[in-house]
């Protein structure tokens, strides 16, 4: 006899899907307060392990400076939670908490939820050019594009701008200051200098018990290899073989939210240090539940476990997937435009 509890469900639209997903929104404080301790716990511990390695063979503080950098990936994702006030029930203790992890992630927690909660508010609206996006152009804007604009372009979408020179510019410059936000509001100042005074003193206190190794052997590096780690997860998200694009008149919000975002498959190590936001495609469409409650809703529903499947391999195809064909609703490179 057939199992019917088994049975694949049968396909709903994207907006049927929310008062599914909202039983799952119920943070569970336990394992909210477990998080953060085994994210922060290890990390004090291995910046402790890095700073006495100094004194030995430089590659065991680099090999400590990238597992610093994981922690600091997981420990942004916990911030990003927060900022969707999911992490806590309440939502002021979620700001608290973020304000103080994005000192340790380098981030200004109210100029990064506002750019953050934009970029929910327009993924996969081609006719959006808004703070927290990477910009995608159809074949024919890029086309219409004097020589200028195609090369910047061009350089902006390459690998080695995007994720080399890109997670630097953005948390070591950008976010010293509330770009795109200076008019906004003084909530947004106050975020942006009060997070920078708390990286001095962080920083002050390193200086004067370790002077200047310390901080350009570890603090420097570490943080640099989370912001890229953390970068080039952002950008598979959106950009693979399957996306979902939409200029203004067609675009809508839930469905760009669940077939404009992918689900990376990767190694559970790796998924816990990403907190499970490759499970992306749920999260966008439901930003309000907890990170640690994701993977119950692809196990209880296996419609969603199945769609936007993309493996690491797959997704380092997404480096040269630049420009949007409306044609054949797929992200094409700079050569295959050209063929067309």
């Amino acid at each position: 006899m057939t199992d019917l509890s088994k049975r694949p469900e049968a396909p709903r639209a994207a907006r049927d899907w929310l008062p599914v997903l909202s039983q799952y929104r119920q943070p569970q404080l336990p394992r909210t307060i477990w998080a953060l301790v085994i994210t922060l716990g290890p990390l004090v511990v291995l910046w402790s392990l890095a700073w006495i390695s100094l004194s030995g063979p430089w590659i065991i503080t680099l090999a400590l400076d990238v597992l610093i950098g994981f922690f600091l990936m997981r420990t942004f994702c916990l911030q990003h939670d927060c900022g969707h006030g999911s992490l806590f029930a309440n939502r002021r203790t979620c700001n608290i908490v973020g304000g103080l992890l994005g000192v340790v992630t380098i981030t200004p927690y109210a100029v990064w939820r506002e750019a953050h909660d934009r970029h929910h508010r327009s993924s996969g609206n081609l006719d959006t050019r808004d703070l927290g996006e990477i910009v995608t152009l159809t074949i024919d804007q890029y086309r219409a594009r004097g020589f200028w604009g195609r090369l910047g372009y061009r350089m902006y979408r390459s690998p080695v701008f995007l994720f080399l020179l890109a997670p630097f510019l953005l948390f070591f410059l950008q976010y010293r200051i509330p770009l795109g936000m200076m008019g906004a509001g003084v909530r947004y100042w106050i975020s942006a200098m009060t997070t920078n005074l708390g990286i001095i003193a962080i920083l002050g206190a390193i200086y004067y018990f370790g002077g200047w190794e310390p901080i350009l052997l570890i603090f420097f590096p570490s943080t640099l290899f989370g912001a890229f780690a953390g970068v080039w997860t952002f950008y598979m998200h959106h950009q693979f073989d399957g996306a979902h694009f939409d200029g203004a008149d067609d675009w809508q919000v839930h469905e760009a939210a669940l077939h404009g975002s992918s689900q990376i498959i990767m190694p559970r190590w790796l998924q816990w240090f990403t907190a499970n936001i490759t499970l992306h495609h749920v999260h966008h469409l439901y930003a309000r539940i907890p990170f640690y409650r994701l993977p119950e809703v692809l196990r209880d529903h296996p419609e969603l476990a199945a769609i936007n499947r993309v493996s690491i391999r797959e997704s380092l195809a997404g480096l040269w997937m630049n420009l949007w064909d409306p044609k054949t609703r797929r992200l094409v490179s700079f050569a295959e435009a050209k063929a067309l």
